[in-house]
């Protein structure tokens, strides 16, 4: 029996509105059984946030197969030397990063870590850019430059730092394979075991392809068969949206 990593909005959910027939493919893979993560690039909302908003959309998945970019900074932190940190970001990551043993300060810190956040501002540019300047590791949630109707994410927010320092920082989030990695630990998977569903050529099946998992794509989001051609990788399997999925 398979694991399923599926990706959350384009796959699971347009906004908050659920796209017709992911309700009966999610609860199909739960009633088989298949050891399923959501994972989201997004780290704005903890897993709690995450299922609260998918039951809201007619999805009941438990809370412990939801899989954030801020867990997985976490995760791969707790692999790292230090345990300060500068961190631009919401709640959802902090509370990560207090959960595996770090302080959050502005005072000498090991990490500036960056996440998404509304409240961004030339204060917190000034301090980020001084200390990885000085030698603090930079790190990043997500390489995601936008959201819906173009808000800024998580890698805009790292441009100015990168514009100031010369340097950039390690991403977490999809396309790494280090974010795939993370989730396969958090359900004791394997690669050769699992398959990934996105709707995304360039995060979700590009960070499959590079840690050896079987992809499909959904067209139900950010890729459309005619942007297949584009990259010189290819899905193992397309459908048009999750409902249509017959392969697991």
């Amino acid at each position: 029996m398979k694991n399923i990593i599926c990706d959350i909005d384009g796959v699971l959910l347009h906004n908050n509105k659920l796209i017709p027939g992911s309700d009966t493919f999610i609860h199909r893979i739960l009633a088989q059984g298949n050891p399923l993560v959501l994972l989201t690039n997004y780290p704005v909302q903890t897993g709690k946030d995450l299922q609260n908003r998918l039951d809201a959309a007619g999805i009941e998945v438990p809370e412990a197969c939801f899989y954030t970019s801020a867990m997985a900074t976490a995760d791969f932190l707790k692999h790292q030397q230090g345990s300060k940190a500068f961190v631009i970001g919401e709640g959802a990551l902090t509370h990560e990063l207090y959960k595996a043993g770090f302080t959050i300060t502005d005072i000498n810190p090991d990490f500036v870590i960056i996440g998404e956040t509304r409240s961004y501002n030339w204060d917190m540019i000034h301090k980020a850019a001084g200390f990885v300047a000085n030698g603090a590791r930079f790190i990043a949630t997500n390489p995601d430059t936008h959201g819906p109707a173009y808000s800024p994410a998580c890698g805009a927010l790292c441009a100015p730092i990168e514009r100031i320092t010369g340097r950039m920082p390690f991403y977490i989030g999809k396309p790494s394979s280090w974010i795939i990695r993370s989730a396969l630990n958090h359900i004791d998977g394997h690669s050769e075991d699992t398959v990934i569903i996105g709707d995304n050529m360039r995060t979700d099946i590009l960070a499959g392809f590079q840690a050896g998992l079987e992809t499909i794509l959904v067209t139900s989001g950010v890729s459309k068969l005619e942007d297949i051609d584009k990259e010189p990788f290819r899905p193992n399997h397309i459908f048009a949206c999750a409902g249509d999925i017959d392969v697991v």
